[in-house]
This record gives structure tokens, C-alpha cells and sequence, in this order.
């Protein structure tokens, strides 16, 4: 699957992460953001180098292979739930030298798709705390719109830090069809999704003995097929 003929879609959904491994989490947001805000388009870009990580990540080529996998399971969900949205796999981190800031992406995504389309960065509610953490975390605002999925066992009122609040109050949105309408600036949380899984989770326990009780429920097949043939998480 390729991003080369996504680029005349006008509301594209991207998926960031390290993805070390992807996850039913993380299909289970993609399909739903796709289905609320009408999406053409999610693009699932692994992370090059996520400079926020340890040094003992998976290489990218083999993350983007799992990514891979994950997307076609996430195509197949969005066929069955008749959901139109198309899925595509972007290299554009694992291709570009030195850490994988989202800023860059950013702007290299706007250019790609210019001035005018809606471009959603999808994202856990643990992540909408971490935000200032980024890399230029508040020019991101200029070139993206949000939306956020709430996770259990995150608060965000309760743990919002002084920054992402004062965000929040200038771009959030409660209507999810303005982003549709809005190429940029804007910000929409989602409660009605809670997804209560975690790579680092998984990749622990795809060491101890109790891996081969991981099922598909919590990895996508294509991509528990992988990491079992590769021997990964060992």
C-alpha cells in the first residue's frame, strides 16, 4: 500500500507512532475517527527514530513491514464496517535522516496535500498530555487539526498540564464536522472510545512464557504472523 494516490483526498487522517508493534489499540482509533469525521484518508506513518524512545526499539524497516500488516487488517475491518476511508502506509520518517519530530511531518504532509485539506493527526488522550514535550509541539496547531480518543486510566482534566490546557481552550472543538470544515487549528476529544492497550505492554509479554496466549484480539493476525515468523520480541 502506497500514499502516491492519496493526494487529492481532502480529509486525511494520520496515525503516527512507533508502532513497535502496532495494535488492535491502534486500529480500533483509526476505524473510529475514520467513521466520525468522514475521513478519505489514514495514512499510518511509523516513526524513523523516535527520539522519545530507548535505544532498544525494533528497526524501522522491520516496524514498517509490521505497519504494513496492521494496515491491511485495518483495510479489511473498514471494508466489513462499510466504512470508506482508504489506507495507506507512509515511509516519509523512516526515509528522512536524524529523529522523527512531528513537525517535520507536519509540514511535509501540508505541502504534500496543500493548503486546503483537512489533515487530523489521531491520537490517545495520553499522548494530548504529553504534547508539550514535543518538538515544537505548538506549531503543530498551524499545520494540523486533532482529534483525540480518550484512554482508561487517563484523566485529562485531572492531569492536564497548565500549557495543553490553555491549547485546549483556544482550539478545542465539540463538533467533530469542523474539522472537516477546517484545514487546521483545531482540536476534538472523543469520549466515547476507550482502548486499554499498550506496545510496550505487549512487547513484554511477548517474552515471557504467556506469549502464545496473545491472540488477534490485541495484535492484528497479519501482523502477529510476522512477528512470529521473525522470531521478534524474544
Amino acid at each position: 500500500m502506497s500514499a502516491s494516490p492519496l493526494n487529492t483526498r481532502k480529509k486525511i487522517g494520520l496515525l503516527g507512532g512507533t508502532f513497535d508493534p502496532p495494535h488492535i489499540g491502534h486500529l480500533k482509533l483509526a476505524s473510529h475517527f475514520a467513521k466520525v469525521l468522514n475521513l478519505d484518508a489514514i495514512l499510518l506513518i511509523p516513526s524513523g527514530e523516535p527520539w522519545q524512545k530507548d535505544a532498544a526499539i525494533t528497526p524501522a524497516e522491520i516496524r514498517l513491514q509490521l505497519t504494513e500488516a496492521a494496515g491491511i487488517d485495518l483495510a479489511r475491518a473498514l471494508l466489513y464496517l462499510k466504512i470508506p476511508t482508504q489506507v495507506g502506509i507512509d515511509r516519509i520518517e523512516v526515509d528522512r535522516a536524524g529523529p522523527s519530530y512531528a513537525i517535520d511531518t507536519a509540514v511535509a504532509l501540508r505541502e504534500r496535500f496543500g493548503p486546503d485539506a483537512s489533515l487530523v493527526w489521531l491520537m490517545g488522550a495520553d499522548s494530548l498530555l504529553n504534547l508539550p514535550t514535543w518538538h515544537a509541539w505548538e506549531d503543530l496547531i498551524h499545520y494540523l487539526n486533532f482529534a483525540v480518543a480518550s484512554r482508561p486510566n487517563c484523566d485529562l482534566d485531572a492531569e492536564i498540564n497548565p500549557a495543553t490546557k490553555q491549547l485546549l481552550e483556544k482550539h478545542q472543538t465539540k463538533e467533530p464536522n469542523a474539522l472537516e470544515n477546517c484545514a487546521s487549528g483545531l482540536i476534538y476529544i472523543d469520549d466515547s472510545l476507550a482502548v486499554d492497550l499498550s506496545s510496550t505492554d505487549l512487547r513484554n509479554r511477548l517474552k515471557t512464557s504467556t506469549r502464545n496466549t496473545i491472540a488477534s484480539e490485541q495484535i492484528p493476525s497479519h501482523t502477529l504472523e510476522i512477528i512470529t515468523n521473525l522470531g521478534l520480541y524474544q
